[in-house]
């Protein structure tokens, strides 16, 4: 076959990136519309995308019908502490792994992506059992500490991936000059290291944010329901309002896209970096 019957290298890039950029716009977009329509509307056969009578109705219902602000508010602090405790403690493990003489690394390393292997829903009856014996069903750290745990994998190996580019000159320079190797860690490799762990840090934190089983089962009441799960209480027993329903994911789609927004360059800088490195 001739090799003329091939697109140019430059074609299939723009067709592959064409074809991801449509995968993850075209869902929010038509979840966008969807929330503009009424129900008659969106039930209205031919379907259609754009709606005919654009309203912001929806919105209303959205802070009016439920306490949402009360599920964001979750959200936000759960996801937060989690995030810090899940970026402090693999910083911790990722520099170990990296600089100390640990005995047989790679099987630590090994254990640590088995953990990020396990199904979610294998570790629901022993986090329930262990959660309820210290008495925290129902609040923050019901989620904070699975989160972070859960998100701790692929943060260590991301920033692993960064350390293991500083020069150890660096870290020796500081403990003369009077750092402890914990110092030299926070002082010197951490800043060095700034995109990474943004990196790491952003993917700990859309974890969380998104997170549904879990904040469902460790946190039943509705006044301490997060995000995800407090958008559930807009469906009645035999009735789905997608409209009001499309007009809360595009409420709790808005932090992240302004969380990713302003972090764009780090994150991509931290992605590409590590990538690069790894």
């Amino acid at each position: 076959m001739a090799t003329g019957a091939f697109p140019s290298p430059r074609k299939m890039t723009l067709i592959a990136g064409a074809i991801v950029a449509i995968n993850g716009f075209f869902p929010a977009v038509w979840i966008l519309f969807t929330s503009l329509k009424t129900e008659s509307e969106l039930m209205r056969l031919p379907i259609t995308i754009w709606p005919h009578a654009p309203t912001l109705a929806n919105y209303s219902r959205v802070f009016t019908d439920q306490p949402i602000f009360t599920f964001m508010w979750n959200s936000v602090v759960v996801a937060t502490l989690s995030t810090l405790l899940c970026v402090t403690v693999s910083a911790l493990a990722a520099y170990a792994l990296v600089r100390l003489r640990l005995p047989k690394p790679n099987l630590i390393l090994s254990a640590l992506l088995a953990v990020a292997m396990f199904p979610l829903i294998s570790l629901m009856v022993p986090l329930f059992t262990v959660m309820r014996d210290l008495n925290l069903l129902n609040t923050w750290w019901a989620l904070v500490f699975p989160y972070a745990v859960l998100s701790m994998p692929v943060c260590t190996l991301v920033l692993m991936s960064f350390f293991q580019d500083i020069p150890r000159d660096l870290e020796n320079a500081a403990m003369i000059d009077g750092c402890t190797r914990t110092g030299a860690l926070w002082h010197v490799v951490l800043p060095l290291t700034a995109p990474g762990v943004f990196t790491a840090g952003i993917l700990a934190f859309v974890n969380a944010w998104d997170e549904f089983l879990l904040a469902l089962t460790l946190s039943p009441r509705v006044l301490s329901r997060t995000l995800p799960v407090g958008i559930t209480l807009y469906q009645g027993e035999f009735s789905f309002p997608w409209p009001i329903i499309s007009a809360a994911l595009i409420v709790a789609i808005v932090p992240i896209c302004i969380i990713i927004a302003v972090f764009q360059e780090r994150v991509v800088g931290g992605l590409t970096s590590g990538g690069m490195k790894g």
